[in-house]
């Protein structure tokens, strides 16, 4: 059976409640059957020593979609190669699963850096894209205006980051309306961010 699945990619670094209402949104408000949060092991243009170690951050996901069906924990970028490219990625994932559709799901902050990304044509001739909006500076370049691989999804403009969560928490703030229970459960118990 033909799934079409969305792929959301992030260190969630912890994954918190913003991403699980894009996650959700996507595939009650779009033509997307699931959405897989894939757990990106090493962003090319992140600092690996802020992130915590991938299992935990996978075991974080899992905890914050145990109560939704069509939210999917993906670790599938942990056994690719480093540093992780979304192009490979993709490629990998569809000999993986041929029946299933992949697209990506990202905020219009990345679409505007969309043109720097390693064979970004690729991905545009095979996937689409589902953009839900962002408020961030600069524009998205006109050739991504109107492309036919790219749908806009009206989703909920979601201003919480990990970052903040991450200096919250070693500032002893109480972020816990900001994280799934059983994720802020784990870091508690982690003794993560402090």
């Amino acid at each position: 059976m033909n799934r079409k699945v969305g792929l959301f990619f992030g260190s969630f670094n912890p994954i918190h409640i913003g991403h699980l209402i894009i996650a959700n949104h996507m595939v009650e408000y779009s033509d997307l059957d699931e959405v897989w949060l894939v757990v990106t092991p090493h962003n090319p243009h992140k600092k690996k020593s802020t992130l915590l170690d991938n299992h935990h951050r996978l075991e974080m996901v899992y905890k914050a979609c145990e109560h939704y069906e069509n939210l999917k924990p993906s670790n599938i970028e942990f056994g690719l190669e480093q540093p992780n490219y979304t192009v490979n990625t993709l490629a990998h994932l569809q000999e993986k699963f041929p029946t299933n559709e992949f697209c990506l799901i990202m905020g219009e902050d990345n679409l505007k850096s969309f043109h720097r990304w390693k064979n970004f044509e690729v991905i545009l001739e095979n996937h689409q894209l589902y953009i839900y909006p962002r408020i961030a500076e600069g524009m998205v370049a006109d050739r991504f205006k109107d492309h036919p691989s790219i749908i806009r999804v009206n989703a909920p403009i979601i201003e919480i980051s990990a970052t903040f969560i991450r200096k919250s928490i070693s500032e002893e703030k109480n972020v816990t309306p900001l994280l799934p229970e059983g994720v802020w459960e784990y870091i508690d118990q982690m003794n993560f961010y402090k």
